[in-house]
């Protein structure tokens, strides 16, 4: 018994030693980590497609119904906003306030109009990229974006978009945006 070990040999076993731990690695990392993505591995936490989709606790509301919501909603928003800014200008036409109360005060006035800013500029954003209708609730922790959808509802890709624009438009975290449909 003559064994004589040629080329072809030496490749064929080095190809298969490759894929055995090519196989080995691969099992190691589904076990470790579940999911590994090229944010994972920059170190990145960020997941855009994650979405956390809200649909008014399975009921379907109508198109009527949903453009009743968002007149609503946009008429509450203003209600709210003009009592705000009238209780911080009544506050600043006081004689007897401390000048740092009025500087804080202010100070939060411009916050308002900056937030009011973000909102709608977010807004505007998001219909254009086809939406019909959508409103933005934005303070400084957390962004609230309620979107009327047609059909099947919200695509990851769609959540995405939105979610992209809200990070470009604010410093908010992404596990700090939610994002509710409205059929």
């Amino acid at each position: 018994m003559n064994m004589i070990i040629g080329k072809k040999q030496i490749i064929l076993a080095s190809l298969i030693v490759g894929l055995g731990i090519a196989v080995y690695v691969n099992y190691q990392f589904a076990q470790a980590d579940g999911d590994l993505t090229a944010t994972n591995a920059l170190g990145e936490e960020k997941s855009y497609g994650d979405a956390q989709l809200v649909d008014a606790q399975g009921n379907t509301i109508d198109a009527s119904d949903g453009e009743a919501y968002f007149a609503e909603a946009k008429l509450t928003r203003e209600r709210s906003r003009d009592e705000a800014v009238e209780t911080l200008a009544q506050m600043m036409q006081e004689a007897d306030v401390d000048p740092d109360i009025k500087a804080e005060m202010s100070l939060k006035a411009v916050e308002l109009a900056k937030s009011i800013e973000t909102e709608g500029k977010i807004e505007n954003l998001i219909k254009a990229k086809g939406f019909d209708e959508c409103m933005v609730y934005y303070d400084t922790e957390n962004v609230d974006v309620v979107v009327k959808t047609e059909g099947e509802g919200l695509g990851t890709d769609q959540v995405a978009q939105m979610k992209d624009i809200i990070i470009k438009e604010t410093s908010i975290p992404v596990e700090n945006i939610s994002i509710v449909e409205i059929n």
